[in-house]
């Protein structure tokens, strides 16, 4: 969970010729499968795309992930300055987690499948994954969903080396009588 203090702002608005002050917050954020669900439910479109998010979407994506026990004034997503929009990011960003995988693929997708909300939820039914997780940073649940694929995937059974040896003479010797050759 994140947590922002933001103070009072006062702002000066050019209609009214008037100072007007918005009321500071403290935002508790949560960047999770919930969140995400909640922003797709909206704009319903993926979440996890590299289609570059609108300001209007990544602010909307920012309300989504509140946590805190009290709504926060609207005018607070309007006025967040770069700094706080930055260590947002930042957050949403991180990998949460000690777990690492020894493979270059590590963080590219497989696959083209486009990945939703419904589809992680779906890995999640579909591995036993507890429904609380939903709630854990987003980056370390599809991390544990990676673990138990890779953890439930049947281990590639490795030939003794003496079998593999007289495997390759065969196969050698095969191709000299092929070809008619000495090797």
């Amino acid at each position: 969970m994140l947590t922002i203090e933001i103070p009072d702002k006062e702002y000066f608005d050019d209609e009214t010729q008037r100072f007007f002050t918005v009321k500071g917050s403290t935002l508790m954020l949560e960047h999770s499968l919930a969140s995400l669900s909640k922003w797709e439910q909206k704009w319903e479109i993926p979440f996890l795309n590299k289609v570059e998010k609108t300001n209007e979407q990544t602010l909307d994506y920012i309300r989504c992930m509140v946590v805190s026990p009290e709504n926060p004034p609207e005018q607070i997503f309007s006025t967040l300055s770069k700094d706080i929009t930055d260590k947002i990011s930042e957050y949403i960003n991180a990998k949460m987690t000690a777990t690492w995988f020894n493979d270059a693929k590590a963080n590219q997708r497989s696959s083209s499948e486009v990945v939703t909300a419904e589809i992680i939820y779906y890995w999640m039914v579909a591995l036993n994954v507890p429904f609380e997780t939903q709630y854990w940073h987003l980056n370390r649940l599809l991390t544990l969903i990676r673990v138990i694929n890779i953890k439930n995937d049947p281990k590639k059974k490795m030939m003794p080396k003496s079998e593999a040896a007289a495997q390759q003479r065969l196969l050698n010797e095969q191709r000299k009588a092929r070809f008619n050759t000495k090797g």
